[in-house]
C-alpha cells in the first residue's frame, strides 16, 4: 500500500463515524459535474458573464446540497475575490475542488469496502486513487461505484446461499434478490432484507 493511501485510510478510520454519515448516498449518487451546474444558470460563456451572472453561477453551486467541503471552500473564496477569481473558479477551480471532494468520497467508500471485504469496489477505488483523474473519479462515483458494489453484493449473497444451514425463508429472499439482479435489489437485500428475514 502506498504511504499516501495508508495515511488516507488512517484518517478515514479515525473519522469513520463522521464520515459514514456524510458519505454520498448510494441510491442518490454524487453531485453533478461542474459544467452542468454552470450551464443551467446561464448559457453565456464564462468569459462573457457579467459579475452578477458569475455570482449567480457560484451561488447555484453553493446551493447544491451535494457540494462538498472543497467545492464550498473554493466557491466562497471566489465569491470573496475579484471577478477574475470568480471566472477562474468556474473555468478550472470548480473542477479541481470537485476532484478533491471526489477523492475524499472515494477514500470513504474504500474504507467501508475494506471493512466489508468488497473486493471489486476496493480494486476500482484503489485504481482511481492511483490514476487521480478527475473525470474518471467523477464518472465512477456517478455510475461505476453502483455497478462495482452490485458485483460485490452478488458475491456476498452467493456465498450466503452456499451455507447449507441457511433457512428456507432467507434462501428464498436471497434468490429473489439475485433473480432481480438490479444493483438496488442486491444492495437492499444485503443492507436490510437479510436481517428482516432472519429476524
Amino acid at each position: 500500500m502506498r504511504p499516501t493511501r495508508a495515511v488516507l485510510l488512517v484518517v478515514a478510520t479515525a473519522l469513520a463515524p463522521a464520515l459514514l454519515f456524510s458519505a454520498p448516498a448510494f441510491a442518490n449518487g454524487p453531485a453533478a459535474p461542474a459544467t452542468t451546474t454552470v450551464a443551467t444558470v446561464s448559457d453565456t460563456p464564462v468569459d462573457e458573464m457579467s459579475e452578477d451572472e458569475l455570482r449567480a453561477a457560484i451561488a447555484a453551486i453553493l446551493a447544491d446540497e451535494d457540494s462538498g467541503r472543497g467545492v464550498t471552500r473554493e466557491a466562497n473564496e471566489a465569491l470573496n475575490g475579484t471577478v477574475d477569481d470568480m471566472r477562474t473558479f468556474l473555468k478550472t477551480g470548480y473542477r479541481l475542488a470537485q476532484a478533491e471532494d471526489d477523492r475524499v468520497a472515494i477514500t470513504r467508500i474504500l474504507y467501508v469496502a475494506t471493512q466489508n471485504n468488497d473486493k471489486r469496489v476496493i480494486e476500482e477505488a484503489n485504481k482511481l486513487l492511483d490514476n487521480d483523474s478527475p473525470e474518471e473519479m467523477r464518472a465512477w462515483l456517478e455510475t461505476g461505484y453502483r455497478l462495482a458494489q452490485a458485483e460485490d453484493d452478488a458475491v456476498y449473497i452467493a456465498r450466503m446461499l452456499a451455507d447449507p444451514n441457511i433457512s428456507d425463508a432467507l434462501r428464498a429472499a436471497a434468490n429473489a434478490a439475485l433473480d432481480d439482479g438490479s444493483p438496488e435489489a442486491l444492495r437492499s437485500f444485503r443492507e436490510v432484507g437479510q436481517y428482516e428475514v432472519a429476524g
